[in-house]
């Protein structure tokens, strides 16, 4: 793809995912119900599809979704990822990972995530975000095989947000994860669990 027709399909990409994310801020639902999970005009073009709340996130934050697009590129993808429904000014950390739920299975720290004072965040990242996107430990400190991981999941920076919004019911403190840069994150917020464990989107993305 010429820079020409890659920044005219960057455009068009920014444009339509600065719409969802007005529309998910209006309380717009993209559920697996509602919404089909991939989008893609062919193959090897723009895929887009939905980040869904985890497990009990929908009752402290019932608006909070999350779209994502990925555009196949010869050497790498871009893939542009834009949150809603957020609490003011939150901090959030992305991560790909092989399983959508607990236990997540192999993760790899991705990126941040901010949101404005109006609940919603944007970040574009360059990398390998398709059928190919796997990671291998050959030997060291651990040992596995290729392990795909074609899942999305984001994490709130900070635990103790989750913990004061009401979002750990039954905690007498709030739950401490490893999902950021100081392995010292609050709980998931959104993922891709409406695609099958071993299919997740990256899965259908195509270079």
């Amino acid at each position: 793809m010429d820079i020409v027709k890659h920044l005219r399909l960057r455009a068009v990409t920014w444009a339509a995912v600065g719409a969802a994310a007005v529309a998910a801020a209006s309380a717009l639902s993209l559920t697996a119900a509602s919404a089909a999970p991939v989008t893609s005009a062919s193959s090897h073009r723009a895929v887009s599809f939905a980040l869904v709340p985890s497990p009990g996130i929908q009752s402290c934050l019932p608006h909070a979704r999350g779209v994502v697009t990925i555009i196949p590129g010869s050497q790498n993808d871009l893939m542009d990822v834009t949150i809603s429904g957020m609490p003011s000014h939150a901090e959030f950390d992305l991560f790909v990972i092989e399983q959508p739920n607990k236990p997540f299975g192999v993760s790899w720290y991705q990126t941040d995530v901010d949101a404005n004072g109006n609940g919603v965040g944007h970040a574009s990242v360059r990398g390998i975000f398709d059928r190919e996107t796997f990671s291998v430990s050959p030997g060291g400190t651990t040992t596995f095989g290729a392990t795909h991981q074609f899942h999305l999941g984001l994490w709130f920076n900070d635990p103790s947000l989750p913990f004061k919004l009401g979002c750990e019911p039954g905690q007498p403190a709030p739950v401490v994860t490893p999902f950021n840069g100081e392995q010292h994150a609050g709980i998931q917020v959104l993922n891709t669990a409406e695609f099958p464990v071993g299919a997740g989107p990256l899965s259908h993305v195509h270079r």
